[in-house]
């Protein structure tokens, strides 16, 4: 496995963690937080899908750069990450083909 699919491999997996911590925000720890006024779970994954994003963003950078991605296929890319479940559909229609390439 060579340095670039390893780099793709683990922008993969981080997609997906992003996805879900976008996710459990949106439907389970603001729900929580404006109907039943309990803040505290929204404060702890926030914090986590603030660092998750940074580090998907920065990520998809870099393996653009270093698979010459073409820059539509890296705005997608980033694009998908502020889209619910987003990060998802990049990783079968960007990060899947392009590993299998």
């Amino acid at each position: 496995m060579t340095s670039n699919s390893k780099l793709l491999q683990f922008l993969r997996i981080l997609g997906v963690v992003e996805g879900i911590s976008f996710l459990v925000i949106l439907f389970i720890t603001m729900p929580l937080k404006y109907i039943w006024e309990m803040p505290e779970p929204n404060k702890i994954v926030g914090m986590a899908h603030g660092i998750l994003f940074i580090a998907y963003c920065l990520l998809v950078l870099i393996v653009g750069y270093k698979l010459k991605w073409k820059l539509l296929t890296i705005f997608w890319a980033l694009l998908a990450s502020i889209i619910p479940f987003g990060t998802f559909v990049a990783d079968k229609k960007i990060f899947k083909e392009e590993q299998e390439m």
